[in-house]
């Protein structure tokens, strides 16, 4: 598939995410931080979006092991880490701490730029400075990622990158 169709299919999901974000309300970062305020003035509707999150992600995994290989790539990159491990624990905790304090998580923030509102262009700013700071860091050494494929018509598994077998 041509990098143009592949751009434009995402560039259509990204939309649609962002759309879907600000229609549920989940731009807002009070409605977040609601949410997660299970002591005081409890916000559920949270719950229902993420459950059509996960609902939605479910059914598309279900599918990708259906299929031979993805409709505008070569296969599909799984994870190959199923491991809870110290560091995506420590990830997840300071993941946890900053989408409570900012009331944002990364999808939400971007989607949430349309606004140029500035606690969002502050979220996002330190967001890219985390990241780069992260791509400093020595590299862990990580597994292969497991992925599902059409290379060669085979539909075999294989990590990006070897040889189709």
């Amino acid at each position: 598939m041509s990098a143009a169709l592949r751009s434009l299919a995402a560039l259509a999901a990204g939309l649609i995410f962002g759309l879907g974000l600000a229609l549920s309300g989940m731009l807002d970062p009070a409605r977040v931080r609601g949410f997660l305020d299970v002591a005081g003035a409890w916000d559920p509707s949270l719950v229902f979006v993420l459950g059509g999150a996960v609902t939605v992600s479910r059914l598309g995994y279900l599918l990708s092991r259906r299929l031979r290989g993805p409709v505008l790539d070569t296969w599909f990159d799984l994870p190959a880490r199923h491991r809870i491990d110290a560091p995506l624990i420590l990830g997840a905790a300071l993941f946890g701490i900053g989408w409570g304090v900012s009331g944002f998580c990364p999808g939400p923030a971007v989607a949430a730029l349309s606004t140029a509102a500035a606690p969002v262009l502050v979220f996002v700013v330190a967001m890219l400075v985390g990241m780069a700071l992260h791509g400093l860091l020595p590299a862990a050494p990580m597994e292969r990622s497991r992925s599902i494929g059409t290379a060669g018509g085979s539909g075999n598994r294989r990590a990006r990158g070897s040889a189709s077998t």
